[in-house]
Protein backbone atom coordinates (compact mmCIF):
# COMPACT_ATOMS: atom_id res chain seq x y z
CA UNK A 1 0.00 0.00 0.00
CA UNK A 2 2.98 2.42 0.72
CA UNK A 3 4.61 1.73 -2.01
CA UNK A 4 1.51 2.67 -4.27
CA UNK A 5 1.34 5.78 -2.09
CA UNK A 6 4.93 6.67 -2.94
CA UNK A 7 4.10 5.92 -7.25
CA UNK A 8 1.20 7.87 -7.07
CA UNK A 9 3.41 11.02 -5.03
CA UNK A 10 6.07 10.70 -7.80
CA UNK A 11 3.49 11.27 -10.35
CA UNK A 12 1.96 13.86 -8.49
CA UNK A 13 5.39 16.14 -8.21
CA UNK A 14 6.47 15.72 -11.55
CA UNK A 15 8.77 19.03 -11.95
CA UNK A 16 6.59 20.14 -14.90
CA UNK A 17 5.15 22.74 -13.66
CA UNK A 18 6.05 26.51 -14.52
CA UNK A 19 6.67 26.58 -10.27
CA UNK A 20 8.84 23.80 -10.68
CA UNK A 21 10.66 24.74 -13.53
CA UNK A 22 11.48 28.16 -11.97
CA UNK A 23 12.95 26.55 -8.66
CA UNK A 24 14.87 24.15 -10.55
CA UNK A 25 13.02 21.09 -8.64
CA UNK A 26 14.39 18.64 -10.94
CA UNK A 27 18.32 19.55 -9.36
CA UNK A 28 17.40 19.72 -5.64
CA UNK A 29 17.74 17.26 -3.32
CA UNK A 30 14.58 15.70 -2.02
CA UNK A 31 13.95 17.51 2.00
CA UNK A 32 16.17 20.31 1.38
CA UNK A 33 14.66 23.70 2.74
CA UNK A 34 14.22 25.24 -0.90
CA UNK A 35 12.47 22.10 -2.06
CA UNK A 36 9.81 22.61 1.20
CA UNK A 37 9.39 25.87 0.67
CA UNK A 38 8.89 25.43 -2.91
CA UNK A 39 6.42 22.69 -2.66
CA UNK A 40 4.32 25.19 -0.50
CA UNK A 41 4.38 28.30 -2.69
CA UNK A 42 3.33 26.17 -5.48
CA UNK A 43 -0.40 26.31 -3.45
CA UNK A 44 0.11 29.70 -3.10
CA UNK A 45 -3.57 31.43 -4.34
CA UNK A 46 -5.54 28.64 -3.67
CA UNK A 47 -7.61 26.91 -1.15
CA UNK A 48 -6.78 23.36 1.40
CA UNK A 49 -9.77 22.55 2.46
CA UNK A 50 -10.38 20.12 6.03
CA UNK A 51 -11.71 16.51 5.02
CA UNK A 52 -12.38 13.09 6.70
CA UNK A 53 -13.04 10.89 4.27
CA UNK A 54 -12.25 9.92 0.62
CA UNK A 55 -15.76 11.21 -0.59
CA UNK A 56 -15.04 15.17 0.71
CA UNK A 57 -11.88 15.05 -0.36
CA UNK A 58 -13.31 14.34 -4.24
CA UNK A 59 -15.69 16.52 -3.45
CA UNK A 60 -12.66 19.40 -2.15
CA UNK A 61 -10.78 18.22 -5.40
CA UNK A 62 -14.12 18.50 -7.86
CA UNK A 63 -14.18 22.11 -6.35
CA UNK A 64 -11.08 23.36 -7.28
CA UNK A 65 -8.77 22.83 -3.82
CA UNK A 66 -5.49 22.82 -4.36
CA UNK A 67 -4.59 20.19 -1.45
CA UNK A 68 -6.80 18.81 1.25
CA UNK A 69 -6.27 17.87 5.15
CA UNK A 70 -6.86 14.83 5.99
CA UNK A 71 -8.31 14.60 9.62
CA UNK A 72 -10.21 12.64 12.14
CA UNK A 73 -12.88 15.33 12.80
CA UNK A 74 -13.31 18.58 11.46
CA UNK A 75 -12.44 21.39 14.23
CA UNK A 76 -16.39 22.16 15.08
CA UNK A 77 -16.59 18.61 15.66
CA UNK A 78 -13.39 18.20 17.93
CA UNK A 79 -14.92 20.88 19.97
CA UNK A 80 -17.98 19.18 20.62
CA UNK A 81 -16.69 15.74 21.62
CA UNK A 82 -13.71 17.25 23.79
CA UNK A 83 -11.30 14.83 25.20
CA UNK A 84 -8.29 14.50 23.09
CA UNK A 85 -7.92 14.76 19.51
CA UNK A 86 -5.39 12.86 17.67
CA UNK A 87 -3.93 12.14 14.19
CA UNK A 88 -6.52 10.17 12.02
CA UNK A 89 -6.25 6.56 11.50
CA UNK A 90 -3.72 5.88 8.84
CA UNK A 91 -5.87 3.37 6.73
CA UNK A 92 -8.35 6.45 6.62
CA UNK A 93 -5.31 9.09 5.42
CA UNK A 94 -4.06 6.03 2.62
CA UNK A 95 -7.86 5.88 1.35
CA UNK A 96 -7.58 10.02 0.64
CA UNK A 97 -4.01 9.72 -1.00
CA UNK A 98 -5.67 6.97 -3.29
CA UNK A 99 -9.02 9.13 -4.34
CA UNK A 100 -7.66 12.00 -4.95
CA UNK A 101 -4.44 13.39 -7.32
CA UNK A 102 -4.03 17.00 -5.49
CA UNK A 103 -1.54 17.22 -2.57
CA UNK A 104 -2.59 15.33 0.91
CA UNK A 105 -2.03 16.97 4.00
CA UNK A 106 -1.92 15.56 6.97
CA UNK A 107 -2.82 16.91 10.69
CA UNK A 108 0.00 15.63 13.89
CA UNK A 109 -0.16 17.54 17.49
CA UNK A 110 2.37 20.00 18.81
CA UNK A 111 5.20 17.79 19.98
CA UNK A 112 4.03 14.66 18.47
CA UNK A 113 7.60 13.28 16.37
CA UNK A 114 6.03 9.65 16.07
CA UNK A 115 2.74 10.91 14.60
CA UNK A 116 4.98 13.34 12.11
CA UNK A 117 7.08 10.33 11.56
CA UNK A 118 4.26 8.32 10.83
CA UNK A 119 2.45 10.15 8.56
CA UNK A 120 5.50 11.01 6.48
CA UNK A 121 5.95 7.44 5.87
CA UNK A 122 2.20 7.25 4.59
CA UNK A 123 3.32 9.31 1.85
CA UNK A 124 1.17 12.98 2.91
CA UNK A 125 2.68 15.77 1.11
CA UNK A 126 2.55 17.79 3.92
CA UNK A 127 2.14 17.99 7.83
CA UNK A 128 0.19 20.52 9.71
CA UNK A 129 1.72 20.65 13.39
CA UNK A 130 -1.73 21.62 14.50
CA UNK A 131 -3.05 23.59 17.50
CA UNK A 132 -6.44 22.12 16.65
CA UNK A 133 -5.11 18.40 18.11
CA UNK A 134 -4.06 18.03 21.57
CA UNK A 135 -0.70 19.26 22.17
CA UNK A 136 1.55 16.44 23.04
CA UNK A 137 4.14 18.67 24.37
CA UNK A 138 3.56 21.50 26.14
CA UNK A 139 6.81 23.13 25.69
CA UNK A 140 8.68 22.38 22.54
CA UNK A 141 7.48 22.10 18.89
CA UNK A 142 8.56 19.41 16.15
CA UNK A 143 11.92 19.64 15.06
CA UNK A 144 10.70 19.85 11.75
CA UNK A 145 14.41 20.33 9.85
CA UNK A 146 14.49 16.45 10.76
CA UNK A 147 12.10 15.57 8.39
CA UNK A 148 12.15 15.62 4.61
CA UNK A 149 8.58 16.24 4.56
CA UNK A 150 7.55 19.84 4.31
CA UNK A 151 5.08 21.27 7.53
CA UNK A 152 2.90 24.13 8.25
CA UNK A 153 2.37 25.68 11.53
CA UNK A 154 -0.32 28.24 12.89
CA UNK A 155 0.91 31.87 14.30
CA UNK A 156 -0.69 34.61 15.97
CA UNK A 157 1.72 37.41 15.61
CA UNK A 158 5.37 37.45 13.91
CA UNK A 159 7.49 36.02 16.81
CA UNK A 160 4.89 32.66 17.14
CA UNK A 161 5.27 32.64 12.82
CA UNK A 162 9.33 33.47 12.96
CA UNK A 163 10.06 30.59 15.62
CA UNK A 164 7.97 28.12 13.44
CA UNK A 165 9.72 29.07 10.58
CA UNK A 166 12.79 28.52 12.29
CA UNK A 167 12.16 25.29 13.35
CA UNK A 168 11.58 24.21 9.92
CA UNK A 169 8.30 25.47 9.14
CA UNK A 170 7.96 25.74 5.28
CA UNK A 171 4.51 27.42 5.36
CA UNK A 172 2.90 29.58 8.16
CA UNK A 173 -1.23 30.06 8.80
CA UNK A 174 -2.63 32.56 10.96
CA UNK A 175 -4.18 30.26 13.62
CA UNK A 176 -7.58 32.51 13.60
CA UNK A 177 -9.88 30.06 16.38
CA UNK A 178 -11.05 26.79 14.26
CA UNK A 179 -14.16 25.54 14.53
CA UNK A 180 -16.30 28.57 15.13
CA UNK A 181 -17.15 29.70 11.65
CA UNK A 182 -16.10 33.38 13.31
CA UNK A 183 -13.36 34.79 11.04
CA UNK A 184 -12.73 37.71 13.98
CA UNK A 185 -9.65 36.00 15.32
CA UNK A 186 -7.95 35.43 11.64
CA UNK A 187 -8.21 38.85 11.00
CA UNK A 188 -6.75 39.68 14.11
CA UNK A 189 -3.77 37.51 13.71
CA UNK A 190 -3.12 38.68 9.72
CA UNK A 191 -3.15 42.05 10.17
CA UNK A 192 -0.82 41.72 13.89
CA UNK A 193 1.78 39.42 11.30
CA UNK A 194 1.48 42.17 8.35
CA UNK A 195 1.38 45.13 10.98
CA UNK A 196 4.89 43.89 12.20
CA UNK A 197 6.30 43.27 8.94
CA UNK A 198 5.28 46.95 7.83
CA UNK A 199 6.77 48.04 11.08
CA UNK A 200 10.23 47.43 10.06
CA UNK A 201 10.45 49.51 7.46
CA UNK A 202 13.17 51.71 8.17
CA UNK A 203 15.06 50.22 11.39
CA UNK A 204 18.72 49.50 10.74
CA UNK A 205 20.09 46.52 11.76
CA UNK A 206 20.35 47.13 15.47
CA UNK A 207 16.92 48.18 15.93
CA UNK A 208 15.75 45.00 13.68
CA UNK A 209 18.31 43.19 16.43
CA UNK A 210 16.74 44.38 19.49
CA UNK A 211 13.19 44.20 17.85
CA UNK A 212 13.85 40.23 17.89
CA UNK A 213 15.19 39.93 21.14
CA UNK A 214 11.82 41.53 21.80
CA UNK A 215 9.36 38.83 19.98
CA UNK A 216 11.52 35.94 20.73
CA UNK A 217 12.93 35.33 17.08
CA UNK A 218 15.47 34.84 15.34
CA UNK A 219 17.51 38.57 14.33
CA UNK A 220 18.35 36.33 10.67
CA UNK A 221 14.76 35.46 9.87
CA UNK A 222 13.40 39.53 11.27
CA UNK A 223 16.23 41.34 8.88
CA UNK A 224 15.31 39.26 5.82
CA UNK A 225 11.26 40.07 6.34
CA UNK A 226 12.32 43.65 6.33
CA UNK A 227 14.09 42.75 2.84
CA UNK A 228 11.61 41.00 1.93
CA UNK A 229 8.38 42.91 3.09
CA UNK A 230 7.11 40.33 3.74
CA UNK A 231 7.43 36.53 5.68
CA UNK A 232 10.33 34.44 3.98
CA UNK A 233 7.58 31.57 3.63
CA UNK A 234 3.85 31.38 2.20
CA UNK A 235 1.16 32.59 4.68
CA UNK A 236 -2.03 31.68 4.53
CA UNK A 237 -5.31 32.45 6.50
CA UNK A 238 -7.21 29.75 8.70
CA UNK A 239 -9.19 29.56 11.46
CA UNK A 240 -12.51 30.74 11.39
CA UNK A 241 -13.36 31.04 7.26
CA UNK A 242 -16.66 30.50 6.63
CA UNK A 243 -18.02 31.95 3.20
CA UNK A 244 -16.87 33.43 0.45
CA UNK A 245 -16.55 36.50 1.53
CA UNK A 246 -14.57 35.46 4.59
CA UNK A 247 -12.06 33.98 2.40
CA UNK A 248 -11.71 36.80 -0.13
CA UNK A 249 -10.97 39.25 2.87
CA UNK A 250 -8.58 37.29 4.03
CA UNK A 251 -6.72 37.25 0.75
CA UNK A 252 -7.19 41.09 0.50
CA UNK A 253 -5.36 41.67 4.06
CA UNK A 254 -2.90 39.66 2.33
CA UNK A 255 -2.78 36.02 2.83
CA UNK A 256 -1.17 33.60 0.24
CA UNK A 257 -4.63 31.52 0.36
CA UNK A 258 -6.35 29.92 2.70
CA UNK A 259 -7.29 27.01 4.61
CA UNK A 260 -11.12 26.09 5.55
CA UNK A 261 -11.96 23.86 8.00
CA UNK A 262 -15.71 23.10 9.13
CA UNK A 263 -16.91 25.72 6.65
CA UNK A 264 -17.48 23.74 3.87
CA UNK A 265 -18.59 20.08 4.91
CA UNK A 266 -20.77 21.75 8.13
CA UNK A 267 -22.40 24.33 5.76
CA UNK A 268 -26.29 23.20 4.44
CA UNK A 269 -24.61 22.54 0.35
CA UNK A 270 -20.57 21.43 0.72
CA UNK A 271 -20.09 20.77 -3.00
CA UNK A 272 -21.59 24.26 -4.18
CA UNK A 273 -19.93 26.04 -0.84
CA UNK A 274 -16.66 24.80 -1.85
CA UNK A 275 -16.69 25.69 -5.39
CA UNK A 276 -17.71 29.21 -4.03
CA UNK A 277 -15.27 29.60 -1.68
CA UNK A 278 -12.63 28.50 -4.45
CA UNK A 279 -13.79 31.31 -7.16
CA UNK A 280 -13.95 33.92 -4.33
CA UNK A 281 -9.88 33.41 -3.46
CA UNK A 282 -9.38 33.32 -7.57
CA UNK A 283 -11.55 36.61 -7.68
CA UNK A 284 -10.71 37.89 -4.22
CA UNK A 285 -11.23 41.98 -5.74
CA UNK A 286 -13.79 41.39 -7.82
CA UNK A 287 -17.06 41.82 -5.71
CA UNK A 288 -19.40 41.47 -8.90
CA UNK A 289 -17.82 37.88 -8.82
CA UNK A 290 -17.98 37.01 -5.18
CA UNK A 291 -21.86 38.29 -4.84
CA UNK A 292 -22.65 35.86 -7.80
CA UNK A 293 -21.10 33.12 -6.47
CA UNK A 294 -22.60 33.82 -3.19
CA UNK A 295 -25.74 33.82 -4.19
CA UNK A 296 -28.20 30.67 -3.38
CA UNK A 297 -25.60 28.54 -1.26
CA UNK A 298 -28.11 27.76 1.81
CA UNK A 299 -27.14 27.81 5.32
CA UNK A 300 -23.61 28.71 6.35
CA UNK A 301 -21.81 26.68 9.06
CA UNK A 302 -23.25 27.63 12.44
CA UNK A 303 -20.46 30.38 14.03
CA UNK A 304 -19.78 30.59 17.46
CA UNK A 305 -18.85 34.12 19.54
CA UNK A 306 -15.24 33.57 20.37
CA UNK A 307 -15.74 35.80 23.28
CA UNK A 308 -17.92 33.66 25.11
CA UNK A 309 -14.81 31.04 24.76
CA UNK A 310 -13.99 29.94 28.52
CA UNK A 311 -9.91 29.90 28.13
CA UNK A 312 -9.91 25.97 27.97
CA UNK A 313 -11.82 26.23 24.55
CA UNK A 314 -9.44 28.77 22.91
CA UNK A 315 -7.26 26.88 20.62
CA UNK A 316 -5.21 29.31 19.50
CA UNK A 317 -2.83 30.07 22.94
CA UNK A 318 -1.70 26.07 22.36
CA UNK A 319 1.75 26.07 20.79
CA UNK A 320 3.39 29.63 21.57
Amino acid sequence: MVKRQREKQRVRKQPGSREARRLNLGDLRFGTELLKRGFASMQKGGVIMDVVNAEQAMIAEEAGAVAVMSLERVPSDIRKAGGVARMADPERVLEIIDAVSIPVMGKVRIGHIVEAQVLEVLGVDMIDESEVLTPADEQYHIDKRLFTVPFVCGARDLGEALRRIHEGAAMVRTKGEAGTGNVVEAVRHMRAIMGSIRGLKGMDRPELTDYAREIEAPAELVIECAERGRLPVVNFSAGGIATPSDAALMMQLGADGVFVGSGIFKSSNPPRMAKAIVEAVNNFDDPKVIAKVSKGLGEAMPGLDVHKLSEDEVLQYRGR
